[in-house]
């Protein structure tokens, strides 16, 4: 999952691989710290107390089983890496201007041959990369729930805007699918959205409500077509700085108030960027 620090929304990302976002704004003085940080997850490690036992001989059946478990943990340790390091060098021959992740997490987000929008990469650290967003035009819908992230909602959400994109418009065009999806959390029911990825989902104000967006092609510019469906509206995302952090796992209210913590937690040291008063949370995928 990735975290985003934009100009004015914090944003996660709703599928097995998420991008979470805030918004930042440059600080004129270079002292000044920011206010949110990304930390890592911290393991707890439980001790427990050790219990003496009788030594008794080891026989030489158990001695060859213990080799041969160890030698076989090593091997499939060994496996795994060669394997993921594999996965990784042939998604660079296969797709090598959409493949431009650091890590195996980043590769499994990215969708070969789909359409995202253009960033720039302005600092990277160990826990979380700061980009400039070029604007980009979004289809959105208010989804159904009565409370908490409905996948349901979610769903029927996405049909309508997919009915959007594929033909269900004034002029019957059908648009190509972009990349990702991103869920985020919004001020006001009025409040332009700004976010990072093709399907963004944003919590309303009575925190009841949440909103899917897809962003759409780039080649059509202002010059979208109109929607059948009243219940679908096109919004310009103007240009933005984030801060983008990935992660993996399932998206829920409980996850996404613990990244957002996280990702505040890790920019409060960031010396050249600050995060916007009042941000809110996006999730792309």
């Amino acid at each position: 999952m990735i975290i985003a620090v934009a100009s004015s929304s914090l944003s996660l990302l709703s599928s097995s691989h998420k991008k979470f976002s805030v918004n930042l704004n440059s600080c004129s003085n270079v002292n000044q710290r920011c206010s949110i940080v990304c930390s890592g997850i911290r393991t707890a490690r439980v001790i427990t107390p050790m219990l003496q036992r009788r030594s008794r001989a080891v026989s030489a059946t158990e001695a060859r089983v213990s080799l041969v478990l160890a030698l076989a943990s090593q091997a499939s340790s060994v496996s795994q890496r060669l394997l993921a390091d594999l996965a990784v060098e042939t998604a660079k021959y296969v797709f090598p201007k959409r493949f431009n992740s650091s890590n195996m997490e980043e590769a499994l987000m990215s969708v070969p041959d789909l359409e995202t929008m253009n960033f720039r990469v302005v600092t990277r650290t160990e826990k979380y990369e700061i980009r400039e967003v070029e604007p980009y035009y979004v289809a959105e819908t208010t989804m159904s729930g009565d409370g908490g992230f409905d996948f349901y909602g979610a769903s029927k959400s996405f049909n309508v805007l997919a009915d959007y994109l594929f033909g269900k418009n004034t002029v019957k065009e059908k648009m190509e699918m972009t990349t990702p999806v991103v869920t985020r959390k919004v001020q006001s029911f009025g409040e332009k959205m700004e976010m990072t990825t093709p399907v963004i989902t944003s919590k309303a104000k009575d925190q009841n409500q949440w909103r899917m967006s897809f962003v759409m092609p780039s080649k059509y510019g202002s010059n979208l077509p109109l929607p059948n469906d009243p219940s679908v509206k096109i919004q310009e995302v103007p240009r933005k700085t984030v801060a983008v952090v990935a992660f993996s796992g399932y998206v829920t209210d409980e996850e996404i108030e613990r990244r957002e913590q996280e990702l505040r937690r890790a920019l409060r040291n960031d010396k050249k960027f600050r995060v916007r008063d009042g941000v809110s949370v996006e999730v792309a995928q």
